[in-house]
């Protein structure tokens, strides 16, 4: 009955790129109530403009390791690897849980896996570069981006070696479960993504790393500078 107006996939990336409109997606009940606090303080302190609080309707787990700091500055290290940092899977909202599954699936494997909780890009983007650095340090290029609309704002973190799980056309009407199913929002899909960006990363080893590490900075802009 419904159609492609009640399957916003690009609200998102279309709110991210109005000038000064901050997007914050949290991703439990936790990261909801820092993000008040922080909307609250930045507020307070003159250091915002208008915010967007994207809140989902689903009945999401309580993570664990989410931070109030961490929120504040955008993104953050939710869940570290074990062993070798070799691969990122980053998420918002909902999707955090799915990228938290599959870090779990991947370290079985023996995929020293870490999760960046990113609920704001636009207050992560503008951090000093030794913070960005040691959330995404540049030397790891296997990139994962788990987000349940289109992938554009993603890229500049991902890098050419990076991959996405994201919906890049409207989808259908039914529930969320069976939507993520259906169109491979799923913890397997980022799996898989993971070991093609490893894959990517692997095979862009030697002279071009450099140039496949810079190309995670902004085009145009080098948050790092």
């Amino acid at each position: 009955e419904d159609g492609p107006t009640h399957q916003p996939v690009e609200h998102l990336a279309a709110l991210r790129a109005i000038p000064g409109l901050s997007v914050v997606r949290p991703a439990d009940a936790n990261e909801t109530a820092y993000a008040w606090q922080a909307i609250l303080e930045r507020q307070c302190e003159w250091k915002s403009g208008p915010v967007g609080l994207a809140l989902t309707r689903q009945n999401v787990p309580t993570l664990e390791g989410t931070s109030a700091s961490g929120l504040a500055k955008g993104g953050y290290v939710l869940v570290d690897a074990e062993g070798e940092l070799q691969v990122i899977l980053m998420a918002t909202g909902s999707e955090v849980q799915i990228a938290v599954e599959a870090r779990e699936m991947l370290q079985a494997e023996g995929i020293g896996t870490r999760v960046v909780s990113m609920p704001c890009l636009d207050w992560f983007e503008v951090q000093e570069s030794a913070y960005i650095e040691s959330v995404l340090p540049m030397s790891v290029t296997a990139r994962v981006s788990i987000e349940a609309g289109i992938a554009q704002p993603w890229w500049r973190w991902l890098g050419s070696a990076g991959r996405p799980v994201s919906l890049e056309h409207f989808g259908a009407s039914a529930d969320f479960a069976t939507l993520y199913q259906e169109f491979g929002i799923t913890s397997a899909a980022a799996v898989a993504a993971a070991k093609e960006s490893l894959d990517a990363s692997t095979r862009r080893l030697g002279p071009s790393s450099q140039s496949n590490a810079s190309k995670l900075q902004t085009a145009g802009t080098d948050v790092r500078s």
